[in-house]
Order: structure tokens, then C-alpha cells, then sequence
């Protein structure tokens, strides 16, 4: 893990050289105060040598602007160093969600991948920043603070750096404790995030329903874990520090009873005394540095970790050698299907299916039977394993196939429209980015939106609010038909595409989806059995198996499950009206 992250630093090298050559520099610049003090107290005072007095003075002020100009070159351009280093792990995560399988995102919630993108990778960024500099910075301090102090008395300075492995000791006594109760808290706080995310994704249910009681609650739930894996982080960084400052303490306790018998001695001169306790505080600052480095330490690395988690996660693979999908006319075969999520639970049964070009299939049959998820394995947004079947399209395995070249000439329109936060046009577009303004009006009359689009004041400007909140059901339906107008498949998939709508608008959106299935390949997936009556076959799916297959006349004439179906659906719109 820590190549991974070093490797971070690549395109930055020449800055972080600079960066901690300056950090050199301030620990060097640091060193002159000591020296300089022992000289006076030595030799300029004692012998009224105020010349030599001013002259010094005049150097270590020089000393400390440089110094101030350095510490500012250290904190702007090294929290850049780590600003884009943080950018760059953003987008490498954000490239690798994309590229990762549906089955990634039914498992994982927004809330906790947000938390990953954003707070988790602040602190890694906080970590690339001061960590080698707080390292180079206190250990240079140390080393050459440590050499100095023997240059003066090295009797006295190993007495006091006797405390230095107990110093050491309590460090790794407390790291691991520290470092599992951070992760705990960082993973409880990415429940707090899930559970926003959540609730505010869908606060117009919970207004309809008046329950903000139930998501206060639930949010209170992880609101308390986090409270209680905070307690067990700060109680463990409570213990760490309190103890670590102890011990620093102990220095100067050992410098004053141990100085002083050197001093009573006469081991030592008073200035060599009043010099060396200058030192040690230039040794025992950056050890408290270190300390407290440790805290950033375990969140940056607690952050780089669940980074990596994702990184780690294989994402969607063509197979070896695979081709792309082109010219293509439409056929498409389901050969002896089998599928299911879960090792113990397969929703798919032995499913065979043949949709010649340009024809359409409805899938019909109760919830839960499995037709979206036949769907689903059109596209390959989930794998079928070996032996468990094949799917085709012109008489070739998507398995062998690249993805986008089989979702490229895919067309879904699904029941939950998802619509983007922008515009209109930029809703539209998202179906072929490329695509001038005349195709994406094109595309809108033919899905029946474009009138409504012009009575707007911004036209195709207009925002329509995050997930199309300021359109209606129809109009976000109709925009998602435009969108995919625009994109053009060879194959359409219908997923209870008008099931959520009224009376009316049905019959204008399935104007807009009978001119868009024109000259494609179509699978329809319907509740509404009065909407498919004219698909060239119908295949009725119940439990994960085609229990029956014909054409709406076909069937009805069996007497079978869609018979029944559709004879008890239009019993109950007779009672209805």
C-alpha cells in the first residue's frame, strides 16, 4: 500500500523536491538560535563585545525572514502537492465506479462511496502534504539538535535521551488500538452519509407519508454509532497523548535535576546550561511533532485504505479477444439462460427465447419473475456464467463481445426515468453527446416534448431540478424517449415503460414509443396486457420460466395463464368503470 501511495507523488517530483529542500532548510535555520546563544553567553557578553552582539542579532533576523519565506512556499505549494494528489485519486476513483458492475452498486450504498470521494480522501491529501514534511522536518530537528547536545555535554545528553524508549514503547503501544478505533469511526461516519444521502433523496415520500419521525430515528441510529465510535477513538487518542506528553514532560524534569548536578559540578558552564535547555526544547518540539502527527497519520492512512478497498474491486472486463458489435441488424437469442444473484437463489430457469430483427417481444407474467433481470443480462450489465446459457445477438455471444459496443446499440426506457441535474438539452444530448441542435429537436418531436419544451421561457435551457423534479411523469418519460431518439439502437428495451402513468398521457407517450420501436428489435415488458395485443410474440415468465409463448390471439385461444391473465384484468377495468 504505501508504493501505491508514494507513487501519487510521480508527476509532482520536482515541486516535493523543492518543497522538502525548504523543509531542510527551516530545521537547518532552526539549529543557529542554540549556537548563537551559547556564543553570547560564552564569549560576546562575558568579554562586552556589543558589536559582535548587534552583528548576530542583525543575521538571525535575516535567518528568520528567510525562514518565513520558506514556511510559506512549505504550506501554499505543499497543500497543493497534496490538493492534486487528491484530485487525481478522485478521478481514478470516480473512473473506476464507473467501470464497476451493477452487482457492485446493489450492495453498496451512495452515502458510504460519497464519503470515500470527498472526506476520506481530504485526509489522505492532508497526509501527502505533511507527511514528509513533519518527517523530515522533526527528524532532521532530532538528529542534529541530538548531535549539538553532545557537542556541549554528551554525558548529559544520553541521561537524557534515556526517556526516548519509553518514549517509543507508548508510541507502539497505542498505535493499534488508535489506528481500529479511527476506522471505526470513519466507517460510522459513512453510515451518517448513507443515511442522508437516503433521506434526502427521497424526502418526498417522507413528506407524503409524514414520517420524518422514522428518518429522524434512523438517523439518530447512526448518529449514536458515531458518537460511540468517536468516544473509542478519542478515548484511545486521549491515552496516547496524555501519555506521550508525560513522558516530554519527564525531559525536562531529568534536564533540570541532571543539569543542575552538572552545573553544581562544574561539569558544565552556565551558559553551556542555559544553552542546552534552548536545545533540548529544539529536540523535544518535533518529537511532540511526530506525536501528533500520529492522529493524521491514522486517518490518512485509514482514508488511503478504503480508497484502495474500491480501487481493488475488480471492475467489468471484455473477455480476452473480444470484438466489437457492428452492423447490426437486430436477431436476438436467449439459449437455455440460467442466472441468478445469489449462489442459493436462481431466478432464472432454462430460458429460451429467439427475437428475429426488427420484431417485437412482449414478457409479461406476475412481479418477481424475472423479466427485468432478463433484461439486464441484454445489455451484459450482469455476467452469465459458463455453462449457464447464452445470449445472441446476430448470432454472436456478448460474452465475446465488447460492452459498449453492445450497450451502444441498446436502448433502454425504463419506469423509474432517471433524469440528470442540467437542462433540457443536456438531458436530451446525453443519448449522443455529439449530435447537433437540429437532431436533438428532431428527436424531441418524434417523443412528443417538443411543443412543451418551446411554451417554456428557456426553451431547451430550462433546468429541470435533480432528477427531472420540476417535470411532471410524463414529461420526464417523454424526455428519456428523446433521449434515446437520439441515440439510435438497432435494439429497444421497454421496461414498464408507461405502467406509472394516467390514462391520457399513456396514449401520448405510447404515440412516441410506437414511432420509436419502429424498425427495431423490441422486448417489452408490460403489466398492462392491453399494451402488448399486438407484439408479434408474447411470452408469459413466471418463477424464472417461460410458462407460455405465442402470439396474444395464440394464447387466448389455450386458455392458459395469459388467457386468464388478461381476461381477469379487463374484469376488473369492467368493474372499475
Amino acid at each position: 500500500m504505501f508504493r501505491r501511495f508514494v507513487s501519487y507523488y510521480g508527476p509532482h517530483k520536482k515541486m516535493l523536491v523543492l518543497d522538502m529542500l525548504a523543509s531542510f532548510m527551516i530545521s537547518v535555520i532552526g539549529m543557529v538560535y542554540p549556537v548563537i546563544t551559547r556564543r553570547m553567553l560564552n564569549i560576546y557578553i562575558p568579554n562586552r563585545m556589543y558589536e559582535n552582539i548587534v552583528k548576530l542579532s542583525i543575521a538571525v533576523l535575516l535567518l528568520y525572514i528567510l525562514r518565513m519565506m520558506l514556511k510559506y512556499f512549505v504550506q501554499y505549494y505543499g497543500h497543493l502537492i497534496g490538493v492534486h494528489m487528491q484530485s487525481r485519486m478522485r478521478r481514478d476513483l470516480f473512473e473506476h465506479l464507473e467501470k464497476l458492475p451493477f452487482s457492485y452498486y446493489d450492495n453498496h450504498e451512495t452515502g458510504r462511496i460519497m464519503t470515500r470521494i470527498t472526506s476520506d480522501l481530504f485526509e489522505v491529501a492532508e497526509l501527502a502534504h505533511h507527511g514528509p514534511e513533519n518527517l523530515l522536518i522533526s527528524s532532521t530537528m532530532i538528529i542534529l539538535s541530538f548531535a549539538y547536545l553532545c557537542t556541549i555535554e554528551w554525558h548529559l545528553t544520553l541521561i537524557i535521551f534515556c526517556c526516548v524508549p519509553v518514549l517509543v514503547w507508548v508510541t507502539l503501544h497505542y498505535r493499534k488500538a488508535f489506528r481500529k478505533a479511527f476506522d471505526d469511526r470513519r466507517k460510522s461516519n459513512a453510515v451518517i452519509n448513507a443515511a442522508v444521502e437516503s433521506s434526502i433523496t427521497g424526502i418526498r415520500v417522507t413528506k407524503a407519508y409524514t414520517n420524518s419521525d422514522i428518518e429522524i430515528e434512523k438517523f439518530g441510529k447512526g448518529d449514536s454509532q458515531f458518537i460511540d465510535a468517536s468516544k473509542r477513538a478519542y478515548r484511545a487518542m486521549a491515552a496516547f497523548f496524555a501519555s506521550t506528553t508525560f513522558v516530554t514532560d519527564i525531559f525536562n524534569v531529568v534536564i533540570l535535576l541532571a543539569g543542575g548536578l552538572f552545573l553544581y559540578a562544574d561539569r558544565i558552564t552556565f551558559g553551556d546550561y542555559s544553552t542546552f535547555i534552548v536545545s533540548v526544547n529544539l529536540f523535544i518540539n518535533p518529537l511532540n511533532t511526530l506525536i501528533n502527527f500520529v492522529e493524521q497519520y491514522q486517518n490518512g492512512v485509514s482514508g488511503f485504505r478504503r480508497f484502495c478497498e474500491i480501487m481493488d474491486t475488480e471492475p467489468e472486463k471484455d473477455a480476452e479477444g473480444a470484438v466489437d458489435l457492428e452492423n447490426v441488424k437486430g436477431d436476438i437469442e436467449f439459449r437455455d439462460v440460467n442466472y441468478s444473484y445469489e449462489a442459493s437463489q436462481e431466478v432464472l430457469h432454462n430460458i429460451d427465447l429467439t427475437i428475429p430483427a426488427g420484431r417485437k417481444l412482449a414478457l409479461v407474467g406476475p412481479s418477481g419473475g424475472g423479466k427485468t433481470t432478463l433484461c439486464h443480462l441484454l445489455p451484459n450489465f450482469y455476467d452469465i456464467k459458463a455453462g449457464s446459457g447464452t445470449i445472441l445477438i446476430d448470432g454472436q455471444d456478448i460474452r465475446h463481445l465488447t460492452r459498449e459496443s453492445v450497450r451502444k446499440n441498446i436502448g433502454i426506457v425504463q419506469q423509474d426515468v432517471f433524469l440528470f441535474n442540467g437542462s433540457i438539452r443536456e438531458n436530451i444530448l446525453y443519448g449522443h453527446p455529439s449530435a447537433t441542435e437540429e437532431e436533438v429537436v428532431e428527436a424531441a418531436r418524434r417523443a412528443n416534448i417538443h411543443d412543451y419544451v418551446m411554451s417554456l421561457e428557456k426553451g431547451y435551457d430550462t433546468e429541470i431540478g435533480e432528477r427531472g423534479v420540476k417535470l411532471s411523469g410524463g414529461q420526464k418519460q417523454r424526455l428519456s424517449i428523446a433521449r434515446v431518439f437520439l441515440k439510435n439502437p438497432a435494439i429497444l428495451i421497454l421496461d414498464e415503460a408507461t405502467s406509472a402513468l394516467d390514462n391520457t398521457t399513456e396514449v401520448l407517450i405510447q404515440e412516441a414509443l410506437d414511432e420509436l420501436c419502429k424498425g427495431r428489435t423490441t422486448i417489452v415488458v408490460a403489466h398492462r396486457l392491453s399494451t402488448v395485443r399486438n407484439a408479434d410474440e408474447i411470452a408469459v415468465i413466471i418463477d424464472g420460466r417461460v410458462e407460455e409463448q405465442g402470439t396474444h390471439e395464440e394464447l387466448m385461444k389455450t386458455g392458459g395463464t395469459y388467457a386468464k391473465l388478461y381476461s381477469l384484468q379487463f374484469r376488473d377495468n369492467d368493474l372499475i368503470s
